[in-house]
């Protein structure tokens, strides 16, 4: 643990401190403090790109032990997407044969701000009992960070997704390789989950801040895809020939992205729509519906998602700061998950427009796989024209 014994401090908008060591790079970093329950999965926080202008809090008592794997990670380039990263114990060693770099030693190549030492289980509950704010990571006086965090931008009202969408389109044809498991869209295991794409419908995905393994996971159930900027209009996109538009995940406020809440609303009912998390939100506001800021999120892997059609249960990974207003859908929509911790939407289903979306991530695959048959009823849709 290369910290060089620096003491830092995490300062809270209100005034809170945690005192802590400094690790990664030098410097300071401001962000939204947000905390995610996972106990794995710490490479594919670092790159979600829906962590952007965020200090994660990982409440896994240990980080590091794997190291940094580029295979794991959730970007095109492999560069970590959030402001800063707040643990409670470094690992001293990389105990996995496929690691290729430590944690300390990514965050100091990539210029990310690290703090370890800090008591996560006091910080999670100040959050949760207090709602996410901003804050700020650095070695300076407890009073300037405290100053930092409370001039820093707040991700309400921002739109995030123009830092993170790419710049040009591309094509995507990588599969998940020896990790690909599929269900069916009756949710059944139907084995390794790699169909032929060559010849598979054509999808179109709104890049708005995605994870590589969505991308993964249309290709593996037999789409072609090509991946447009977030600011592709709705004729630029048709004009591809798609046979479905999918709506990706990103960071920021949904309702700041005014941009694509028009796409999508030109775009409804010309193809078969599908959208996860941040593309779910969007969803709604084309639909006329309202979101809004919730106290802390959900970000974890084991958020229990009750299916209303069904009545099955599947265990989730989350990461979001906002929500669907259910109530505010009227009868274009009807949602269609119900989160049973809050009682929040996760899932919205537009019949006439042959659209559906879920808030939570079915490609994370972080233990679970309770979700995966949502890319093929995506697939299956396209399909039946």
């Amino acid at each position: 643990m290369s910290t060089r014994s620096r003491a830092a401090h995490l300062a809270l908008a209100d005034g809170t401190l945690f005192p802590g060591v400094a690790w990664g790079a030098h410097g300071s970093a401001t962000g939204e403090v947000a905390f995610t329950t996972g106990m794995t999965g710490y490479e594919e926080a670092l790159t979600d790109p829906s962590y952007y202008g965020h200090l994660v809090a990982l409440t896994a008592p240990q980080v590091g032990n794997t190291g940094i794997t580029r295979e794991d990670t959730e970007n095109g380039d492999g560069a970590p997407r959030l402001s800063g990263l707040i643990i409670r114990d470094l690992s001293p060693i990389s105990a996995n044969h496929r690691s290729q770099e430590t944690l300390d030693a990514y965050l100091l190549r990539h210029g990310v701000v690290g703090i370890a030492g800090v008591d996560t289980r006091r910080l999670t509950r100040h959050l949760r009992d207090h709602g996410s704010q901003n804050g700020c990571i650095g070695e300076e006086a407890p009073d300037v960070l405290v100053e930092r965090a409370r001039q820093a931008t707040s991700v309400e009202g921002a739109d995030l997704v123009a830092h993170v969408t790419p710049q040009q389109r591309y094509a995507f044809a990588e599969s998940r390789g020896d990790w690909a498991v599929a269900f069916d869209d009756t949710q059944l295991f139907r084995g390794s989950g790699r169909a032929d794409a060559a010849g598979g419908p054509h999808v179109v995905a709104y890049d708005f801040g995605t994870k590589r393994n969505i991308l993964r996971c249309l290709h593996d159930v037999g789409c072609r895809v090509t991946v447009v900027p977030a600011a592709t209009t709705a004729e630029q996109a048709l004009a591809l020939a798609p046979d479905g538009i999918f709506l990706s995940n990103g960071p920021g406020d949904p309702a700041a992205v005014g941009y694509a809440i028009s796409t999508i609303h030109g775009l409804l009912g010309k193809r078969p729509l599908f959208g996860i998390c941040l593309g779910h939100q969007l969803l709604a506001l084309a639909l006329g519906a309202r979101t809004y800021k919730m106290k802390f999120g959900h970000r974890g892997l084991n958020h229990p998602v009750k299916d209303l059609s069904t009545g099955r249960v599947e265990i989730t990974s989350q990461n979001h700061g906002f929500v669907v207003d259910v109530d505010s859908l009227g009868s274009r929509a009807r949602s269609t998950h119900l989160h049973l911790n809050d009682g929040t939407s996760e899932g919205l289903e537009v019949p006439d427009a042959r659209a559906f979306s879920v808030q939570y991530h079915p490609e994370a695959a972080s233990g679970p796989h309770d979700s995966l048959y949502l890319f093929e009823r995506f697939k299956r849709s396209m399909l039946a024209g």
